[in-house]
C-alpha cells in the first residue's frame, strides 16, 4: 500500500523530520529551486501538509492541492494559515498548544527583569568600561509591588501571572469575559494600561487584535511603564510604540515579536530602554522537540481515523 503524501512547507525537528519520512512520501518544498513549478507537479497527490507559525498556509496553496485533507502546524499560532480557505474544503487543521506554554511565560518574565531591572544597558555599561570611568550605574526598579496588567488570560497569560506572583507583583487582566481567578479584571485594554505598571501582551494575533494596543493604550502605559509582548507584533501600533518610547511617553518595551520579522524595525535597535528577542520564547530543544512530535502524532492520528489530538476551531 503506498505511503500518504505529505508536502512540507516549513521543516520541522530532525528527528520527527525521520519520523515523517518514514511513515510518508515526503515533499519539500521549503528546499524546492521553483517551488512553483515544483508544486505544480507534486500537487495533485498531497495529502496532509506540514508547516511552521512563521511559514503558514496561504489560500492559493490551499487551492492548488485538490487532494489535501490535514494541515498540521508545529506552532499554537495560527494566523499565517488561511484557515478560512481550509474550513471550506473540510481541511483539518491542528496546532500545538499547552507544550510551549512554560517556555513563553519564562521569556516574558525574562523581558520584565531585563527592562525594568535595565540588565541590558547594565551589560553595556560594564563591557564599555563605563562602571569605571563613571561610577555607579544608575538605579533601577523593583519589582515587588508592582501592577502587571496581562492582555489575554489563557494558557500563557496565567502561565505568566503564576510567575510574577513570587515576586510580590500585583496581577490585573483583560480578557474578553471575566475569568474565575483572583487577580483584578479591567473592561479594557485602556484601562488595562491605565492600571498598570508592567503590561504584558499575551493575546492570539490575526485581524480580531490588530493594533488592539493603539496609540492611547500605549500612551495610557506612561513615561513610567513597560511593554512587554509575548504575543504578535500585530497587535501593537509599532510605530506609535516606537515613537512613544523614543520621546519618553512609553517608560520601556521588552519584544520577543515585531511587526515585520525577520526585519525589525531599525529604530528599535537604536533605543536604550528596549530590550529585545528575535521571536524565540518557545525556542527551547525539549519544547521545539515536544511540538515537532504533536506534529507527527495529530498526522498519525488522521490517517489512523482516529481523533485529532489539538484541533483548531
Amino acid at each position: 500500500m503506498p505511503l500518504p503524501d505529505l508536502l512540507v512547507l516549513s521543516m520541522i525537528r530532525p528527528d520527527q523530520m525521520r519520523q515523517l519520512e518514514a511513515a510518508y512520501t515526503v515533499h519539500r518544498l521549503d528546499l524546492a529551486e521553483d517551488p512553483v513549478a515544483f508544486l505544480a507537479e507534486v500537487a495533485p497527490r498531497i495529502r496532509a501538509a506540514v508547516t511552521t507559525g512563521g511559514r503558514g498556509i496561504t489560500a492559493d496553496e490551499v487551492a492548488a492541492l485538490p487532494a489535501l485533507e490535514i494541515v498540521a502546524t508545529s506552532s499554537v499560532g495560527t494566523d499565517k494559515i488561511d484557515l478560512g480557505a481550509c474550513a471550506a474544503r473540510g481541511i483539518h487543521v491542528t496546532n500545538t498548544p499547552d507544550v510551549l506554554t512554560d517556555d513563553v511565560a519564562d521569556i516574558a518574565l525574562g523581558l520584565i527583569l531585563m527592562t525594568r531591572r535595565r540588565l541590558v544597558e547594565g551589560h553595556a555599561y560594564v563591557a564599555s568600561g563605563a562602571w569605571a570611568q563613571e561610577g555607579p550605574f544608575a538605579l533601577t526598579s523593583a519589582l515587588k509591588g508592582k501592577k502587571v496588567g496581562i492582555l489575554g488570560l489563557g494558557r500563557i497569560g496565567q502561565a505568566i501571572a503564576a510567575r510574577c506572583l513570587p515576586f510580590g507583583m500585583r496581577v490585573g487582566y483583560c480578557a474578553r469575559s471575566e475569568k474565575p481567578v483572583d487577580f483584578e479584571f479591567m473592561p479594557s485594554p485602556q484601562a488595562l494600561a491605565e492600571w498598570s505598571d508592567i503590561f504584558v501582551i499575551a493575546t492570539p494575533g490575526g485581524a480580531q487584535t490588530e493594533a488592539l494596543v493603539s496609540k492611547e493604550v500605549i500612551e495610557a502605559i506612561g513615561p513610567r511603564g513597560t511593554l512587554i509582548n509575548i504575543a504578535r507584533g500585530s497587535v501593537v501600533d509599532e510605530a506609535a510604540m516606537i515613537a512613544a518610547l523614543q520621546d519618553g511617553r512609553l517608560g520601556s518595551a521588552g519584544l520577543d515579536v515585531f511587526a515585520r520579522e525577520p526585519e525589525a524595525d531599525k529604530a528599535l535597535t537604536s533605543l536604550h530602554n528596549v530590550a529585545l528577542s528575535p521571536h524565540h520564547a518557545s525556542g527551547t530543544v525539549e519544547t521545539r522537540d515536544a511540538m515537532a512530535q504533536l506534529v507527527v502524532d495529530n498526522l498519525a492520528a488522521h490517517f489512523a481515523g482516529a481523533p485529532l489530538l489539538t484541533p483548531v476551531g
